[in-house]
């Protein structure tokens, strides 16, 4: 193999697959990314069994070939080149030289064939041909759109893998509308949006590809390609697409834990709750853990005690209903209230231990359930 590239798209590049590159495996190929040249361009593959991305660049082909070489090292070594202008050479042996300017390192490769292929079945058809494996028709989302969904969701997916199915998210597509949820067991973040879509659509995809997802978006205005089999689904945009097995585990039905009902409802400016609850998260460490008891009334106050010592503040709210006093885990009410992206917030509850409800003032984004804490002396 021997190509010649520019650094920057290079450099990009190789960042991009990283994200999908396992840092540290028995197996030393799961470490590195595969460098296939063909024809006029250069693709780039990362994939940690899990997760895979490829992109593809422009490249002058001197000689066809591929290779594998440790994605760590080749990303540094490329991004402190002195020049523009990127070269790679591999022979026979897998000696490798990477070269720019006056500067050159020789690094060894490791055979193309001991690096895993992915699923063929999840990739999506080109050119309007059939392919086996049950992939479904491709459908395209707004990418702004689907950044902010992940986004705002994404903080309430759980870390503990004992429930594999809540450490990813459901990305339900109905004919008019898409909704993602995400849930721990402490709390439920659902985001809704309209959208058209010409069919439905019911995953589990992990959260760690939806991150990644979300990140490679960034700034761009471009529509997000999504195509789906049974096991995978892969994401195509801006030059890179994105394969992820699925989660088959069974989703929790969320809608159930959903009270349609409330006793109370409050209105209250997002800004002044947070800087409250901050304020009295001053005396709670990891060693020392109390609920904040928030009382909601015609005025909220927060109080809070531990052997740090004891706060209390108030700030003013819009209160309909019956007063109440709730216990919550300082952390998982400072998150639904900052993902709501929301100045003000309603929030409504049904009795001082069922879920309470985080929902925009006006119309149905987004609801975000975070489970009570029960006070020690209740």
């Amino acid at each position: 193999m021997k190509i010649q590239c520019e650094k920057q798209s290079l450099s990009e590049a190789i960042a991009g697959v990283s994200k999908a590159v396992t840092q540290r495996s028995n197996v030393a190929a799961l470490e590195g990314i595969l460098f296939t040249a063909e024809g006029n361009s250069l693709t780039l593959t990362g994939y940690d069994l899990e997760m895979g991305i490829t992109t593809r660049i422009d490249a002058k082909i001197k000689d066809e070939g591929s290779v594998v070489l440790n994605a760590k090292l080749v990303g540094d070594m490329v991004r402190r080149l002195p020049s523009e202008i990127v070269e790679i050479e591999c022979g026979e042996t897998l000696y490798t030289t990477i070269k720019g300017g006056i500067t050159e390192y020789n690094i060894t490769g490791i055979p193309a064939k001991e690096y895993p292929e992915l699923p063929a079945a999840a990739m999506p058809a080109r050119n309007g041909e059939e392919r086996s494996g049950g992939v479904e028709q491709a459908i395209s989302i707004d990418g702004p759109l689907l950044k902010e969904m992940i986004d705002t969701t994404i903080y309430a997916v759980s870390q503990d893998d004992k429930k594999p199915a809540n450490t990813g998210e459901k990305f339900a597509l109905e004919l008019d509308k898409l909704t993602l949820v995400a849930l721990d067991g402490f709390r439920l973040a659902i985001c809704e949006r309209p959208v058209k879509a010409g069919r439905e659509v019911s995953l589990v995809i992990p959260a760690k590809t939806l991150s990644e997802v979300s990140k490679l978006i960034g700034d761009s205005e471009e529509a997000v390609v999504i195509s789906a089999s049974k096991r995978y689904v892969v994401f195509s945009l801006k030059g890179y697409i994105i394969i992820s097995r699925l989660l088959d585990e069974a989703f929790l039905d969320y809608k159930r834990t959903i009270n349609p009902d409330h006793v109370t409802r409050v209105e209250v400016e997002v800004k002044s709750f947070i800087e409250s609850i901050e304020r009295a998260s001053l005396i709670i460490t990891e060693r020392l853990k109390n609920p904040l008891r928030v009382t909601f009334d015609k005025q909220l106050t927060v109080r809070c005690q531990t052997e740090l010592g004891k706060v209390m503040d108030s700030l003013p709210c819009k209160f309909t209903g019956e007063m109440m006093e709730v216990g919550f885990n300082n952390r998982y009410l400072l998150d639904a209230l900052r993902y709501s992206g929301c100045d003000k917030v309603a929030i409504e509850l049904t009795g001082p231990l069922a879920p309470v409800k985080v929902l925009p003032v006006e119309g149905n984004d987004f609801i975000f359930l975070v489970m009570p804490v029960r006070f020690k002396n209740d």
